[in-house]
């Protein structure tokens, strides 16, 4: 994959992604085919940072209704991607 704006779907805004980014760790919404390095690479060359680790996860879908229909909500993957101290990404800064 070499269109890192593709692999990097959108970030992931939530309580708990706020108390990682604090730690310096950015959670992101990732392309279900990206791999570690693949999502490193698009964090460091998309916001100009060096990421040191990255973690992946798939997260489930949850079970859902609609009237008499039950079903659940997509399985997405979800990149937690660590930065030095030093280093910051402006976007979730808010600059």
């Amino acid at each position: 994959m070499t269109d890192y704006t593709s692999i990097l779907i959108e970030p992931v805004l939530s309580e708990k992604a706020n108390i990682l980014r604090e730690q310096g760790k950015y959670v992101f919404k990732v392309d279900s085919r990206a791999t570690k390095l693949d999502i490193k690479e698009a964090v460091r060359r998309l916001f100009n940072v060096h990421p040191v680790s990255c973690t992946v996860m798939v997260v489930g879908g949850k079970p859902k209704r609609l009237r008499n229909r039950s079903g659940y909500t997509s399985t997405w993957k979800k990149a937690i991607v660590r930065l030095p101290k030093d280093e910051k990404i402006g976007v979730f800064e808010g600059v």
